[in-house]
């Protein structure tokens, strides 16, 4: 009985000597630097993480569909995230131009570029992946693919004219919008899924929607 009751007594002090020896591998000390003194504080820098729900199905169909979207989401996100990219590069560079002959040598030179990069892969997509990548465009600019097309109408008119040519029925003034399509709720999830387990970089939506809110709405609502 003794021996318990020492047991119980040291079982506190043990823990507590894990916890704070795990406190101290992973936090860092920072000092704040108050009129001339220095304060040190402990802080634990962690990565914002998504919780998200687990994935349950109604039938063997919805599973399919699902099953089928993410394939063709995953297939083309590189692509519309390799295209802002390009986009963002552009215009930084354009800005530093003065002369419009330099603008459009420079635009010229990128729309080569784009077509070289884009254009063989891009002709290989279905009607539907050709769509996907679309939304994921106006999702990663805040802008249709039919806007941006109209603002710079220069390399990226020759490249989204050209690389479209074979999607037949794609409106290049998609939106996507997931707060009123379910579908596009299921890309979202699809990505933050994917951007926790690192399969796909993270980019972030310029499109406004509150996640937890749309998974509420598209996945608890049938539930209740």
């Amino acid at each position: 009985m003794n021996y318990l009751k020492f047991i119980a007594l040291l079982f506190p002090v043990f823990l507590f000597a894990q916890v704070h020896e795990k406190e101290q591998d992973t936090t860092s000390i920072e000092y704040l630097i108050i009129e001339g003194d220095s304060i040190p504080r402990r802080a634990i820098d962690l990565d914002e993480v998504m919780l998200l729900h687990k994935l349950e199905f109604g039938n063997r169909e919805e599973r399919i569909r699902y099953l089928i979207l993410r394939r063709k989401t995953l297939k083309v996100y590189p692509y519309a995230k390799m295209a802002v990219e390009r986009l963002d590069s552009m215009n930084i560079h354009l800005e530093t131009l003065t002369k419009k002959r330099h603008k459009k040598r420079y635009t010229k030179k990128i729309q080569k570029y784009i077509e070289g990069e884009f254009s063989a892969e891009l002709k290989k997509l279905t009607r539907t992946e050709g769509q996907i990548l679309v939304k994921l465009i106006h999702r990663q600019t805040g802008k249709t693919a039919f806007s941006l097309v109209k603002e710079l109408r220069s390399g990226w008119r020759a490249f989204w004219y050209n690389t479209t040519a074979s999607m037949f029925d794609i409106s290049l003034k998609r939106e996507f919008d997931p707060n009123n399509e379910k579908e596009d709720y299921f890309i979202e999830d699809i990505l933050q899924r994917n951007f926790q387990s690192g399969r796909l970089e993270h980019q972030k939506s310029a499109v406004e929607f509150d996640f937890y809110d749309l998974t509420d709405k598209w996945i608890h609502q049938k539930k209740s």
